[in-house]
């Protein structure tokens, strides 16, 4: 689970984290209120803290995240 303590997000942020996270329920037909969607979304702001500031790499981490 993401440790958001003292973490702040610009609205550019934001649009980067629903932007990917859109795109990866999209692409495997989920539902963006579904479980999956929300363990993807912690995932997302784990993968975003660690480097992967664009959609373009937050979105192929992700792929790359969850499916393993």
């Amino acid at each position: 689970m993401s440790l958001l303590v003292n973490a702040s997000f610009s609205s550019q942020d934001f649009d980067v984290l629903c932007s990917a996270l859109d795109a990866w329920c999209a692409e495997r037909h989920i539902d963006i209120v579904s479980v999956e969607a929300q363990s993807a979304a912690s995932t997302a702001l784990d993968l975003y803290q660690a480097g992967c500031d664009s959609r373009e790499k937050l979105l192929h981490a992700l792929r790359d995240h969850r499916a393993a």
